[in-house]
């Protein structure tokens, strides 16, 4: 179904590309919402944007560790459009529906590749947050459009602008097996890295 963005939550660590994907995202009408160093990205693109710590209600935690971790925004990632129990709980609760997210992973191969990467290094570039909610977006993509690659922000942009501000089923569907894609390569290469150390 083709639902029109309106909301999205932008927090990446590859930044290449992500001020005029969420420029496009602000020219279509979308409420921006954003973590760290990502929102200060977008604020220097001049965009406006919301903080998650906002929308939580409480600042980022543990050196970084919890930022998105939170019902108000796993809520409005996973409730159900379709679902007159969902919505209403989301409505209980006071969270809005977060229709787009746009996430990309701590580097952990190219952490680990570098020469003298101690473990507790390696172990700080796991993230959590980001497949945490790339997970949650690719379960609900019939509700939730889930961007994990900067070599597709042209293509979603482009596929708003052509549908009035939505993306249609295929595309949600293509976008979310490729996000399962990557949590699925992101905690094979953890693994790998583990077993590795304890053969040595």
């Amino acid at each position: 179904m083709n639902r029109k963005i309106m909301r999205a939550l932008i927090s990446v660590t590859d930044k290449a590309g992500v001020v005029e994907f969420a420029q496009g995202l602000a020219r279509m009408g979308v409420t921006l919402i954003s973590t760290g160093g990502t929102a200060k990205a977008l604020r220097q693109g001049g965009l406006k944007v919301g903080d998650v710590a906002e929308v939580t209600g409480f600042p980022e935690m543990l050196d970084g560790r919890v930022k998105t971790l939170h019902p108000r925004i796993h809520g409005g990632i996973l409730a159900r459009r379709d679902d007159q129990s969902h919505r209403a709980q989301l409505a209980e609760h006071h969270i809005a529906p977060i229709d787009l997210v746009c996430v990309n992973l701590y580097a952990f191969e190219a952490t680990v590749a570098q020469p003298g990467c101690s473990f507790e290094d390696a172990i700080e570039n796991i993230d959590i947050g980001g497949p945490c909610l790339i997970r949650a977006s690719a379960k609900n993509h019939q509700g939730v459009v889930v961007v994990t690659d900067p070599a597709d922000y042209d293509a979603v942009l482009a596929e708003m602008a052509e549908l009035g501000g939505g993306v249609g089923e295929k595309t949600r569907a293509r976008l979310a097996a490729k996000a399962f894609r990557l949590t699925n390569q992101y905690d094979g290469a953890i693994a790998d890295y583990m077993e590795k150390r304890l053969a040595r």
